[in-house]
C-alpha cells in the first residue's frame, strides 16, 4: 500500500526519496525485527520464511504500536501489543479473535540485500530500480578485505557530506592519527567526473602519520621512509562518499604505484538521513593489502572507530550551534567546493522528483 504523499510537507524535505540508501548491515538483522527511521519514514525490517528481507512501515494498523517491538513467526511479523500478524505485502493476515480481511494495510518499501548491506528505497516501491544500486566492486572481489561499523549521529546528514568532501579538517580534528600539516599545504582540486563530485589532493615525499605508519607495517613495508600520499573523495547520489586513500614509498609511483610498494584503501561512507537533524552513518575501510590478516582488520576498524568518533563529537556540536543561531550566515571558502557541489547535486535530485510526486498525489 503506497501512502499518499503530502506535497506541502514533502516540498521541504532535504533528501531524495527515489534512491537506494543503506538501512542496516546484513549482520544487524537476525531473528528479531529491526526498527529504523530512514528519510523521515519509520520502517521495520525482518526476514520472511525464505530468509529474504522485507521492509514495512513501522506502524500497526490496530492501535498504532511500532511493529518493530513485536516478533517474527513463520516469516510474518507479529505485533507485540495485541498479536496482529502482518504479512510481507503489508496486509494483516490474522489476529486472535478477529477477522482481518478489511483491516487497513501499511506501506511496503522496496529493499535489496547486497554487498553485506540492506538497501531501502524510501520512495514509491513500484518505481524502485535495482540498476540504480551503487556498484561496489571491492565487496565482491577476493582481492579486497573489509571491516566497518555504525554510528548514529545527531546532525543533518549533509554536514557529514561536507566533512568528508573536505579533508582539511584532518589536520585539526585527527591530529594524532591521520592529520598532518601537509594536508593544509597541498592544493585541492574539485571536479565533476562521471556523475560524481570529486575532490582530490596529493602529497609527495612526506612522513606518514601514525595511522598510515601502522598500515605500512601491516602491508610489510617500512614505516620510517618518506611516502607519497593521496586522498580522492567521490560523492555520489543520494549521499554516498567513497574515498580512495593510501600511501606509497616515495618515488615508486604514488597513487599509480604497484601494490607491493603501497598501502591502498577505500574509506567507505554511507550516510543515510534519519530526520532533518540526525542520520545513520555506516563506515568502514576496504583494503588491497594483507587481506588475509584478520587481526589487522580489527586494528584498522578500531582506529577508524576512534577517528570517526572524533568527527561525531564535532558534527553534533556544530549542529547544535546551527540550531542555536539559525540567522547566522556561514562562509564558503575554496576548500568547501566539494561539499557545495555535492549539496547542489542533492538539491537538483530533490527538485527533479517533485513534478512526478505532485501528479501522484
Amino acid at each position: 500500500m503506497e501512502r499518499q504523499i503530502d506535497t506541502a510537507l514533502d516540498a521541504a524535505r532535504p533528501w531524495p526519496r527515489h534512491a537506494w540508501y543503506v538501512a542496516a548491515t546484513a549482520a544487524e538483522l537476525g531473528e528479531k525485527p529491526l526498527g529504523r527511521t530512514i528519510c523521515g519514514e519509520p520502517m521495520v525490517f525482518f526476514r520472511n520464511a525464505a530468509g529474504a528481507v522485507v521492509a514495512l512501515e513501522d506502524f500497526c494498523p490496530h492501535r498504532g504500536a511500532p511493529l518493530s517491538l513485536g516478533f517474527v513467526r513463520e516469516g510474518e511479523l507479529v505485533c507485540g501489543y495485541h498479536g496482529l500478524t502482518m504479512g510481507c505485502a503489508g496486509r494483516a493476515t490474522s489476529m486472535p479473535g478477529q477477522r482481518v480481511e478489511k483491516f487497513a494495510g501499511v506501506r511496503r518499501f522496496a529493499v535489496i540485500e547486497r554487498y553485506g548491506f540492506i538497501w531501502v528505497w524510501p520512495g514509491d516501491a513500484e518505481a524502485a530500480d535495482p540498476a540504480r544500486l551503487h556498484p561496489l566492486h571491492w565487496a565482491e572481489s577476493p582481492e579486497w578485505a573489509y571491516g566497518g561499523g555504525y554510528y548514529h549521529i545527531a546532525c543533518d546528514y549533509r554536514l557529514m557530506v561536507d566533512n568528508l568532501m573536505d579533508l582539511t579538517h584532518e589536520t585539526y580534528v585527527h591530529s594524532t592519527s591521520i592529520g598532518q600539516k601537509e594536508i593544509d599545504e597541498a592544493p585541492v582540486e574539485t571536479l565533476i567526473e562521471d556523475g560524481q563530485v570529486v575532490t582530490r589532493r596529493f602529497m609527495d615525499g612526506i612522513e606518514a602519520p601514525p595511522f598510515w605508519k601502522m598500515a605500512l607495517r601491516g602491508a610489510g613495508l617500512p614505516d620510517d621512509e618518506p611516502v607519497d600520499r593521496w586522498q580522492i573523495c567521490r560523492f555520489t547520489l543520494p549521499s554516498h562518499v567513497l574515498i580512495e586513500v593510501g600511501v606509497a614509498l616515495a618515488g615508486k609511483g604514488g597513487y599509480h604505484a604497484e601494490d607491493r610498494w603501497k598501502a591502498s584503501s577505500i574509506v567507505v561512507d554511507f550516510i543515510t538521513p534519519e530526520t532533518e537533524t540526525s542520520h545513520h552513518y555506516f563506515w568502514g575501510m576496504a583494503r588491497r593489502f594483507a587481506i588475509g590478516d584478520a587481526a589487522l582488520t580489527d586494528t584498522i576498524r578500531a582506529g577508524q572507530g576512534t577517528i570517526f568518533g572524533e568527527d561525531l563529537e564535532m558534527l553534533e556540536r556544530q549542529q547544535a550551534n546551527l540550531l542555536r543561531y539559525p540567522e547566522r550566515r556561514l562562509m564558503k571558502l575554496n576548500i568547501d567546493a566539494g561539499g557545495v557541489r555535492s549539496r547542489l547535486m542533492i538539491d537538483r535530485a530533490i527538485t527533479a522528483e517533485r513534478p512526478s510526486e505532485a501528479e501522484a498525489a
